[in-house]
């Protein structure tokens, strides 16, 4: 008896051969094995690449995520649930954390090897000594907001009115907090002015400003939208459009969400790490043209927070600031220290090795493979 796997590989040899018209039956063994291996060899190539991604042969990778349903981590999503990751031989396991800041010290723990977050992070592990490497970019803009309770604040007018406020984030040193720094120091508010608090994210962030944990939050889509829509909260800083994120940073491209990971994952994983890429890449390209029943069919269905109009105007928002595929962008690490800087000003002296903070090769072979 031959072992099963050699059983899968004739099977799909035959159906190489056989038009999709003959039955299967017509073909004899004997006759098949009259086919030289050349001939198989050369027709049948593609059918054995897909026998042998089938069974995830490049083995297992974790990925930890900050709040794993927002839009943020689409793309990351996206390949996961249409089996791209599947079909470049690779099993993802994604933990979710409730900030991207935990996420990241997930992968530095060990517990987790790649990171979906932003890419602020890879310069902040930089300026601490730790060597991280952007692999794809997955967004172009930060796709977060800031909004006030008028539960809270039935009598706010601007920023100003933050001034002893508590400010909900989804931890100290992740990107909403990054968010809502810059906005309050480009009205001229010193974010020592406010308390930061870490809520968490998803409905916890949202439950935290609605029951007064905290007079304003800054955070993703769908949940800002959500809040939007219920009236009891104003949106007052908006960074979820590519207008918003040029007028944020006034020159240059400023690189987002991003699949990154210690350099010594690429080192002893490449393999790993071109599966992780091709999968981003190719559901980058799928998003392109994706309709809004594609997207309500290809999420799972917790992400809808169980309003397919709410999850779609949500997305809407953010559409344009995905990046059309994947690579970072010349002077986007440069942007992103420059505006890290306005928060951190000690930054801005700091020697950071940019060319080291991402790669594109992956990238460009990724394109080249779905012509993208």
């Amino acid at each position: 008896m031959r072992p099963a796997p050699l059983r899968g590989t004739i099977v799909a040899m035959q159906h190489c051969f056989l038009p999709d018209s003959m039955p299967q039956s017509l073909i004899t063994r004997r006759a098949f094995g009259t086919v030289s291996a050349v001939t198989v060899a050369a027709v049948c190539a593609p059918a054995l690449v897909r026998a042998q991604t089938d069974g995830a042969m490049l083995g297992r990778v974790t990925v930890a995520v900050g709040g794993q349903g927002v839009l943020y981590h689409l793309p990351l999503a996206l390949a996961d649930a249409l089996g791209y990751f599947r079909v470049e031989g690779l099993e993802v396991v994604v933990r979710d954390f409730a900030a991207g800041a935990l996420a990241q010290q997930a992968v530095q723990e060990g517990a987790a090897d790649v990171c979906s977050g932003a890419f602020e992070h890879v310069l902040r592990a930089h300026v601490r000594g730790q060597s991280y490497r952007a692999l794809v970019l997955q967004g172009r803009a930060p796709q977060l907001a800031l909004g006030v309770s008028l539960r809270s604040l039935p009598a706010y007018k601007d920023l100003g009115d933050l001034a002893g406020r508590r400010i909900g984030v989804s931890s100290v040193g992740s990107s909403t907090h990054l968010a809502a720094s810059l906005m309050l120091v480009r009205a001229g508010l010193s974010p020592r002015e406010v308390a930061f608090v870490g809520v968490g994210s998803g409905t916890n962030a949202m439950n935290a400003l609605r029951s007064g944990q905290v007079h304003a939050l800054c955070h993703a889509d769908p949940i800002m939208t959500l809040l939007e829509q219920k009236a009891d909260t104003r949106i007052v800083g908006d960074l979820r459009s590519l207008k918003a994120a040029q007028e944020l940073v006034g020159s240059g491209t400023l690189p987002a969400g991003s699949l990154y990971a210690p350099q010594s994952f690429l080192q002893k994983q490449p393999a790993q790490a071109q599966a992780l890429v091709n999968g981003i890449v190719h559901a980058l390209k799928w998003l392109q043209t994706a309709g809004p029943a594609d997207l309500v069919k290809a999420v799972p269905a917790a992400y809808l927070m169980g309003d397919r109009g709410l999850y779609l105007a949500a997305f809407g928002r953010v559409r344009e600031t995905f990046s059309p595929n994947g690579l970072m962008p010349d002077d986007g690490p440069a942007t992103a220290l420059r505006i890290l800087a306005r928060v951190q000003p000690e930054l801005a002296e700091a020697k950071v090795e940019l060319a080291r903070t991402y790669t594109n090769d992956l990238v460009r072979k990724a394109r080249q493979k779905y012509s993208v």
